[in-house]
């Protein structure tokens, strides 16, 4: 292989590697949106549940451990 069969095959390599970082970047883009718009709607249902039954909701701290622990 010549230097020059090299080069194109390495700008090859470098546009492949961009375009896969640019996908995933615009992938993690959409889950960091997602993940805050439900983190938002199970914020509005801890309220409306805390509404609703406000003595039947207690902490996690508060819940003993499942025997076999």
């Amino acid at each position: 292989m010549n230097q020059q069969q090299l080069l194109e095959e390495l700008e090859s390599r470098v546009a492949f590697q961009e375009d896969a970082l640019d996908k995933m970047s615009e992938e993690m883009a959409k889950q960091g949106a997602e993940i805050a718009r439900l983190t938002q709607i199970i914020k509005i249902l801890h309220q409306q549940v805390k509404q609703i039954a406000p003595d039947q909701i207690s902490a996690p701290e508060d819940d003993a451990p499942p025997p076999h622990y």
